[in-house]
This record gives C-alpha cells, sequence and structure tokens, in this order.
C-alpha cells in the first residue's frame, strides 16, 4: 500500500493547488485524511511569500502544511536536513494513519524523501577551497574540470552555476567516486504514487509571464526590502532565488523594473523546462494535463489504483469535476 503521494511538475502548472483538492477529497474517497508536506526548496524559507507563490492560509483551505518557513533567509539550503525532516512528517502522518501529499517543483528534493539517496557529507576545508577558486577563476575553469572528472555530471550541471559545481567536485574529491554515482536511480524508499502535472510550452510560457507581473503587483519589490533587513543578501542560496536575486538587483539600481521583471521571466521559462527533463526521466510518474476539466478525479482514481494495488495507468471513463478552477498561472 502506498505510503506516500506526490505531485509533481514545472513552475506555473497549478501542483499546489491540486495537492490541496486531492487532500480535501482523499478522506470521502478512502477514509484516510489528507495533508500536504512541501517540497519546494524556497518556500522553506520564512518570508519568501510572494516569490514562491506560497499559498496563503486561506488558500490552504484548512488543510495542514508541512514545512514552510522552516529556514531563515539567511542560511544556506541544506537538502540533507530537508530530507530528515520531510521523513519525519511522513511517519508522523503514517503512525496518525494520514495519507501525506508531497508537492513541489524541486526535484532533488522529491526524490529526497522519495527514494533511496544518501549525501556525501562536507568537508568546510575542502569547500573553502573550492569556493576561493570559483571566486578567482570563475565556474568556467571549474565546469571543464568536471568534465573530465565526471562528464555525465557537467552535462547535467549548467557551466554558470557554481554553487552545484562545487558540490560536485567536492563530492568526487571526498569520496573518489563520480559526483553522479551519488544520484538517486528511481529506487523507492517509500511505496508512492506520482502525479505529474503538464503544460503545452507555449501556454506555460505564458502562465509564467502572468505569475512574475502578479508577483510585482502583490509587492515582491518590498517584500525583498524587508527580507533584506534580515539577511537576504548573506543567504547563499535565498539571495539567488528567482525573482529575489533580480528584485535586489532592482532596489539596487542595476535593473530597471521592467528588465527585473523580463528576467525573471526568461530564467523562470529556462528553469521550467529543467524541471520537466527533470521529472520526465521518472518512469514512475503518471502525467496529466495541467487543464483537464477532470483533473482532480483522474488524480483521486489513480491514487485509489495505487491504495488498491492495481494498475496506475490511467484509462477509464471519469466523471467531470470542472466545477473545480485552479487559480491561474499557479
Amino acid at each position: 500500500m502506498i505510503k506516500v503521494i506526490a505531485v509533481v511538475g514545472p513552475t506555473a502548472v497549478g501542483k499546489s493547488d491540486l495537492a490541496v483538492e486531492v487532500a480535501l477529497r482523499l478522506e470521502e474517497r478512502t477514509g484516510r485524511r489528507g495533508e500536504v508536506i512541501n517540497a519546494d526548496s524556497m518556500q522553506l524559507y520564512r518570508g519568501m511569500d510572494i516569490g514562491t507563490a506560497k499559498l496563503t492560509d486561506a488558500e490552504r483551505r484548512g488543510v495542514p502544511h508541512h514545512l514552510l518557513d522552516v529556514w531563515e533567509v539567511s542560511e544556506p539550503a541544506d537538502v540533507a536536513s530537508y530530507q530528515d525532516m520531510a521523513r519525519d512528517r511522513v511517519e508522523q502522518c503514517a503512525d496518525r494513519d494520514v495519507l501525506p501529499v508531497l508537492v513541489g517543483g524541486s526535484g532533488l528534493y522529491v526524490r529526497s524523501v522519495l527514494d533511496h539517496l544518501n549525501f556525501p557529507g562536507t568537508d568546510p576545508a575542502v569547500r573553502s577551497r573550492l569556493e576561493a577558486e570559483l571566486g578567482d577563476v570563475g565556474p568556467g575553469v571549474l565546469h571543464a574540470r568536471l568534465a573530465e572528472a565526471d562528464p555525465a555530471a557537467a552535462r547535467a550541471i549548467l557551466p554558470g552555476n557554481g554553487r552545484r559545481i562545487v558540490r560536485a567536485l567536492e563530492v568526487i574529491e571526498l569520496t573518489g567516486e563520480p559526483f553522479t554515482a551519488n544520484l538517486p536511480d528511481h529506487t523507492s524508499f517509500y511505496p508512492c504514487t506520482q502525479i505529474g502535472l503538464t503544460a503545452p510550452r507555449t501556454e506555460l510560457d505564458e502562465r509564467i509571464g502572468t505569475r512574475v507581473d502578479r508577483m510585482w503587483e502583490q509587492g515582491l519589490l518590498e517584500e525583498v526590502r524587508e527580507l533584506d533587513k534580515l539577511g537576504l543578501r548573506e543567504g547563499r542560496t535565498a539571495s539567488r532565488a528567482l525573482g529575489y536575486a533580480q528584485a535586489l538587483a532592482q532596489l539596487d539600481g542595476a535593473l530597471s523594473e521592467e528588465e527585473a521583471k523580463a528576467d525573471t521571466a526568461q530564467a523562470t521559462r529556462r528553469f521550467a523546462r529543467r524541471q520537466e527533463s527533470w521529472f520526465r526521466r521518472d518512469p514512475r510518474v503518471r502525467w496529466l494535463p495541467y487543464d483537464s476539466p477532470d483533473l482532480v478525479e483522474r488524480a483521486l482514481a489513480q491514487v485509489e489504483r495505487a491504495l488498491s494495488g492495481t494498475s496506475e495507468e490511467p484509462g477509464e471513463a471519469l466523471v467531470d469535476v470542472s466545477t473545480w478552477v485552479p487559480r491561474s498561472a499557479r
């Protein structure tokens, strides 16, 4: 019997809304309550609300949400500690006969919960040396070194992503193995069912553009101004988050508002492509169109099949629940 439901896919496709609706409907369909566990790495940060499209209390509709607002913006992200926290929440749900709905587009965070994945430790001296070298020569030189040591890792990590390049080189140095040897291989840690939401590229691009416009309309700049007082710039991870880096540049006068919004939209679209590519590699994900009029019913039917141990492949005629409409650009 499955222990976790996961809702995955690219940003702005409607994952958060679907997770809430599934959690609300679970009890009437299965007799078990649902609760949501966050797997969006940026929603773990306290105060990063507008730029991450974090659901408000009203939008959560009474469904308990776990692992929101955990870290301060000055703290670096740590997927290993997230794994411990998230699995602890899964076990707590199991003890209460609750089905957790894991939701988010941070692929490694999702996989850290669902799959057998151990994270190599870190060595402050090695990390410091590599970060100093990164500052001296830039990410291109280190990426070339990574390409020699682990070509597969170099193909998966963008040449400009200095933080991930440093981590890959650190793992190689500490373990004596390729960085890719430590990545998950789709071997499940928990029995689970994964629902993937997908949208045509042009539609997803439009939704991302709409979301970015809304971020500025809702006050992202003021949110970033307040977070700056709490150490956002010093945060190695949070300061680079999509929208937040651009808003900081706008506050500094380096970008106009239109430039900041355009850069955020472009970077988010690139990120969405990488998210979909990551999740598409997992054969266990069952994909559903984000705008299907019977989306919730199809998702619940998949859960019921998984709970009964039958095939998860969708196929039967389903009931129209088109009265449920997700928030635009969620």
